[in-house]
């Protein structure tokens, strides 16, 4: 029996529960005796000191020693209040190690014998296999460590199992050598990894294996021969797993997307070679080391005040993105966290920098959503924080005196901002999807743009290149007769103020903005109102909520660009992956599904009172019509909720964005309790798919032409005419020429874009008759995808 029992404390019952099942299948012979004190003694979520008492007395029953395990917050209070119930000779431990991790790793440790000082130092250790997988850095290993060399005896081995070394394969390694008098450690040969000392599962974690990998175990003591047959007859049986072939899994195929539209054609260009992954040697020397730790915040701070610079430069679209980046690249945390790891252990300070800033880029991206684009972002602050250490230019746009299509493998939000027009004729990225910072800046700057081009920049195919930013087709090397039909295409004409089809159909023509700068140059592109302004900029990058008078102030620059015509403003969107500074969140597995829009204000109700207070006083200081919607709605109640809520401040043309499924099945009964309704289709694509529209290797599906986001616009549009009331759409779709005319067709009566989308879109409707744009609009909704989609609309409109 195993001399170290464990006591597991959580708030959930469930969680803690499920730990331990998950634990205990790693050591289904001669598990050690776990007791779970889990929840409050009326079945509640929460902790009890008396049952974590009781707990720890009856694992301590036959003399074990007892290590504990505490999930957070009052888990760990109620523990310590614990110890001044239990018998004082019960030799107990509190651990902080990981819930899961640590709790696994403990399990099969006392499992095999282990003391409880092993124990808790397996548990504690427990997070070292993912952070060397995510190659982050991690706390020094201070169990003890023996030299190859002095292992009597030698064995190579391959791995066979299809899922290789994971836990329980570590679990049975850890028993073997358990029930054994032998001292073992082994070195991946295929990674040609260092050496470990197999004192538990964490190290055989830690160490990695994939099948067909070969393991060089080594083996010391009066055990050695022993230990070192069983560990073979493990490794050959493939741990009892399937040792067949691994299942192939199959990528979704991703065609190129076209993001801005226009075609353009030219000499292709491309994008250096991303900063590579620093060595991590050779370490520093002690009188080296204050210096180098020294130089990596005055590296931070030159690439924040070149991003600043850029910022200083750049369009309003992109200053914002540009003074995040510079915000994160002197993130002073990560900055001590990388000053530390040269201080303390010699590592070079431009490794420092990588390491430190890696789990930060890690943990942001496996969030999805919008802030997996923070991930990038932060990924290009290290770059350039990494080339300046290194004494290298900082990454970005290659020098051009002639104009060129850009070729990029991604392309950071501070490239894409000081692209000049006159000289990057069009962008291509292997990366991206159609709502990224590359998508959405290249629109703001008329540059015609592909992205999801899979293998363009790694494996050009010419060295010109024709791009068609409204279909995404890339055409390598085009002939004479392709450019010859390019340069006499005629030029769009300016948009006149009045969308409308051929035969007179109206359909308004409007433009998305962000700030006053934006509805200025909405203003002066002649969008015959706003059909969505982003509030967030009053709110975002704060420590504090932005008063009543702060926000009129802001609300007003944008209505006085608009007088006499409408201006439809939504309220704020943030919350889960746009967190707010001053508003307190729970930590989210998926933001994209969180708390977010309207939820975030119906948990705190008096932040969007004080918001609607200043739209309406605004609303009555300017001559704008001023209309008011909510996102991220997915009910009736909600919407009314709303509705209420803004006609109690006097607001009188209320809405609600369309951008959930459940949403655009309702339409009908939203539009019983609002005025309008408008669709977001970046949103609405994404949940429709249940595809991250940031995700560039599911561009395809996160197409606003897949046949079932447009059978869901056509619902909304359809209850917009029964009940006679408007149906606008102001997500990116609305910027796509062809699209605008099946949206048209499909009954929006209004289109809302980035204003320099205006005059194409403009163009194409002013061509085509609303019968035209119907029968787009049917031809494209009974498509089975994409691709089909575009090819009957475009048919159908001749």
């Amino acid at each position: 029996m195993s001399s170290v029992g464990i006591v597991v404390v959580s708030h959930s019952p469930v969680l803690a529960q499920a730990a331990v099942d998950l634990a205990l299948e790693m050591v289904p012979a001669d598990p050690p005796r776990v007791v779970v004190a889990a929840g409050t003694a009326d079945g509640g979520t929460g902790t009890d000191a008396v049952r974590v008492a009781d707990a720890i007395t009856e694992v301590a029953e036959n003399g074990t020693d007892v290590l504990v395990f505490m999930d957070l917050g009052s888990a760990v209070l109620s523990a310590e209040m614990a110890l001044e119930f239990a018998d004082p000779d019960i030799n107990v431990r509190l651990t902080s190690a990981p819930f899961v991790e640590g709790l696994l790793a403990a399990v099969v440790s006392a499992g095999a014998g282990a003391t409880l000082d092993e124990v808790e130092r397996e548990a504690s250790g427990a997070l070292a296999a993912k952070r060397s997988h995510l190659e982050t850095p991690d706390a020094p290993d201070d169990r003890p460590q023996a030299p190859l060399a002095d292992a009597a005896q030698h064995l190579d081995v391959a791995i066979v199992n299809t899922d290789g070394l994971h836990a329980r394969p570590a679990a049975q390694i850890v028993a073997a050598i358990g029930a054994r008098d032998a001292w073992v450690t082994a070195q991946n040969l295929t990674q040609a990894g260092t050496t470990v000392a197999l004192t538990g599962p964490t190290a055989v974690l830690t160490m990695g294996g994939r099948r067909g990998e070969v393991i060089r175990l080594s083996a010391d003591g009066p055990d050695a021969a022993a230990v070192l047959a069983d560990l073979e007859a493990l490794f050959a049986d493939g741990f009892g797993e399937p040792t067949g072939p691994a299942a192939v899994s199959v990528p979704v195929v991703s065609q190129p997307i076209g993001v801005s539209p226009g075609r353009a054609a030219g000499p292709v260009l491309r994008m250096p070679e991303p900063v590579e992954e620093p060595a991590a040697t050779p370490r520093l020397e002690s009188a080296e080391r204050a210096a180098a730790a020294a130089a990596i915040p005055v590296a931070a701070e030159a690439v924040a005040a070149e991003l600043r610079r850029r910022a200083g430069l750049a369009a309003a679209d992109a200053r914002g993105i540009l003074e995040a980046g510079a915000q994160l690249a002197t993130d002073p945390g990560i900055i001590a966290d990388a000053q530390r790891a040269v201080a303390d252990s010699g590592v070079p300070a431009a490794r420092a920098v990588w390491d430190a800033f890696g789990e930060p880029i890690e943990g942001l991206r496996a969030r999805g959503g919008r802030i997996a684009e923070r991930g990038s972002d932060l990924a290009d602050a290290r770059a350039r924080i990494v080339a300046a250490l290194e004494d290298r230019p900082f990454p970005g746009l290659p020098g051009s005196d002639k104009p060129y299509v850009l070729l990029a493998r991604d392309l950071a939000p501070a490239d894409t901002a000081l692209l000049d027009p006159a000289k990057c004729l069009a962008l291509v990225t292997e990366e991206g999807g159609p709502t990224s910072h590359t998508a959405i800046l290249a629109r703001a700057l008329g540059i015609p743009a592909v992205v999801a081009a899979r293998g363009a920049w790694a494996e050009p195919g010419g060295t010109a290149l024709l791009v068609d930013g409204t279909t995404g087709e890339l055409t390598w090397n085009p002939s004479e007769a392709l450019l010859e039909d390019l340069a006499n295409t005629v030029q769009t004409a300016a948009f006149n103020g009045r969308g409308a089809t051929a035969d007179g159909h109206p359909i308004a023509l409007l433009a998305n903005v962000g700030s006053e700068g934006d509805a200025r140059a909405g203003a002066a592109a002649n969008a015959e109102g706003v059909g969505l302004f982003r509030t967030e900029f009053c709110f975002l990058d704060r420590d504090d909520e932005p008063s009543v008078e702060e926000q009129i102030a802001a609300y007003r620059g944008v209505l006085a660009a608009f007088p006499g015509k409408k201006v439809v403003v939504r309220t704020l969107d943030a919350g889960s992956d746009k967190p707010l500074g001053f508003v307190a969140t729970e930590p989210e597995g998926n933001p994209a599904l969180g708390v977010r829009g309207y939820r975030t204000a119906a948990v705190h109700a008096d932040l969007l009172d004080r918001q609607l207070q200043a739209i309406a006083r605004a609303a009555k200081l300017e001559s704008a019509h001023v209309a008011v919607m909510a996102p991220m709605i997915a009910t009736v109640d909600e919407a009314a909720a709303f509705a209420a809520q803004a006609r109690g401040h006097g607001l009188t043309d209320v809405g609600v964005m369309i951008e959930t499924p459940a949403a655009a099945l309702l339409s009908a009964h939203l539009l019983a309790v609002v005025d309008f309704v408008s669709l977001g289709t970046n949103d609405l694509t994404q949940y429709t798919m249940a595809a991250d529209r940031l995700l560039g290797s599911l561009a395809p599906l996160n197409d606003p032409w897949q046949p079932a986001v447009l059978q869901l616009v056509a619902r909304a549009a359809e209850a917009g005419r029964a009940a006679g009331k408007p149906v606008g759409v102001c997500g990116e779709a609305a910027a796509d020429p062809l699209l605008a005319a099946v949206l048209t067709g499909l009954g929006a009566t209004s289109l809302s874009m980035a204003p320099r989308a205006l005059p194409a879109v403009a163009e194409l409707l002013a061509g085509v008759s609303e019968a035209q744009c119907r029968q787009a609009a049917l031809a494209a909704t009974a498509a089975v995808n994409a691709a089909e989609a575009r090819a009957s609309a475009r048919e159908a409109l001749h």
